[in-house]
């Protein structure tokens, strides 16, 4: 019987021994590689096609992501109504998403009912006609949209701390403006699809309850395509970051708000310093009960929310603190943030914060690993960063034992305001 008058065991994070689970590699008959993880208990599945197709492998501005937009806009046998009509009579739900370095096809379906579903997919990548039509529709839409975003400080200021970070001519520096897409074409869409998605370089990621004779459905619908005949060129790329470092901007003249981005370039995941560095942001400002947040929402009040981060990017990274603020506080807010990066510097981290930390990014962990779409989507930042379990085992081991002393060098050696580029906009 269970005895009330005794406190059961807390179990803290810390005191987990977490284990990824394991994914069966498959290989079609053009070589494509497929990442599989069998999990859950809900007859759902979800399948991403990852190309090499982001806007790192464009020529001209905007190209990889209105590829990736148009896809579903209509083949030479349906309509884009007619696509979408498709998936929704199943159930299923079909999304395209653009980044840096990849372009992605992600499919949600009930597992019953994935081969009346990939056949579609497939045409998607090798039938699309991109109709002059839905294109003109597609700038249309988008240029409106950019007018509107523009008047917001937040969306201006993250486009331009990310040029002062890489430069205008680097795809994470890279932005959009209304001229870019009058100039986007239907001839440069068809070629950039062609070389990226029909012959392009792609890897294939599916979880969940996977019904009988799945590889079977994939292999038929995508291993008699052309993929990975192409050799990408690796363009040899390097940021190019702004000599200046302190920008303000003022977007709107009566504005009451500021966006404050503060940021300095970063090594990217392979680096030694990388795990160690994300267990620092949080002390300093990675989660609610971060430093950060402490001093700045709840003590002063200057703002709602403000974190720090790094960039998620393959080839390089940034560090970036990011809020909102009112506008008379915007140089106190700065002040204050350098005032943490300060304290890093000079006094160690006591062993009850930093075990609060340790147990929080343990226990998100714990639940970033709840369900087989979230481990899929783990194996995929690996498995495109060039990385295997190990790089997993090896963070859990940084969290449970990074030490006081190395989060304190790692300060003096990153968190210095002198290094970080800063704007204000308005």
């Amino acid at each position: 019987m269970l005895n009330r008058t005794t406190q059961p065991h807390i179990t803290e994070p810390t005191e987990f021994n977490l284990h990824l689970k394991p994914y069966q590699h498959y290989v079609l008959d053009n070589g494509t590689n497929v990442y599989a993880v069998e999990a859950g208990e809900q007859e759902v599945l979800s399948l991403e096609l990852v190309f090499n197709a982001g806007n790192w492998y464009e020529e001209k501005n905007i190209i990889a992501a209105s590829t990736n937009f148009l896809l579903k806009n209509g083949t030479n046998s349906k309509t884009a109504f007619e696509i979408n009509e498709h998936f929704d009579f199943y159930g299923a739900y079909l999304n395209r998403s653009c980044y840096s370095e990849t372009a992605t096809i992600t499919l949600h379906c009930l597992s019953k009912h994935l081969h009346h579903l990939t056949p579609v997919v497939t045409t998607l990548i090798t039938d699309a006609v991109f109709p002059e039509k839905e294109l003109a529709i597609y700038k249309q839409n988008q240029k409106q949209k950019l007018e509107v975003n523009l008047k917001k400080c937040d969306f201006v200021a993250n486009r331009l701390i990310d040029e002062y970070l890489f430069g205008f001519h680097h795809p994470y520096g890279r932005y959009t403006s209304t001229i870019d897409y009058d100039a986007v074409d239907r001839e440069s869409i068809v070629d950039f699809y062609k070389k990226y998605y029909t012959h392009g370089n792609c890897k294939i990621f599916i979880a969940g309850k996977l019904p009988v004779g799945y590889d079977k459905i994939l292999n038929e619908s995508f291993g008699k395509l052309p993929f990975n005949n192409t050799n990408l060129f690796q363009k040899e790329i390097h940021s190019a970051p702004a000599i200046e470092k302190k920008y303000n901007l003022i977007n709107d003249v009566n504005g009451v708000q500021a966006a404050v981005r503060i940021a300095r370039n970063f090594p990217n995941k392979h680096h030694p310093d990388f795990q160690k560095t994300l267990v620092l942001n949080n002390v300093f400002g990675g989660f609610f009960g971060s430093r950060l947040m402490s001093n700045i929402r709840e003590d002063k009040g200057y703002t709602y929310g403000i974190y720090s981060y790094l960039q998620n990017h393959i080839h390089e990274s940034a560090w970036m603190i990011s809020t909102e603020c009112g506008r008379d506080v915007s140089t106190a807010t700065i002040d204050e943030v350098y005032k943490e990066m300060k304290i890093l510097h000079e006094t160690l981290i006591d062993k009850e914060e930093l075990d609060l930390v340790r147990n929080y990014m343990l226990g998100t962990l714990l639940g970033d690993l709840d369900g087989p779409f979230q481990i899929i989507s783990r194996w995929k930042s690996y498995i495109l960063n060039g990385f295997t379990a190990d790089y997993f085992n090896s963070a859990i081991k940084t969290i449970k034992t990074v030490s006081a002393e190395e989060l304190q060098t790692l300060a003096k050696k990153y968190l210095n305001p002198d290094e970080f580029f800063e704007l204000v906009v308005v």
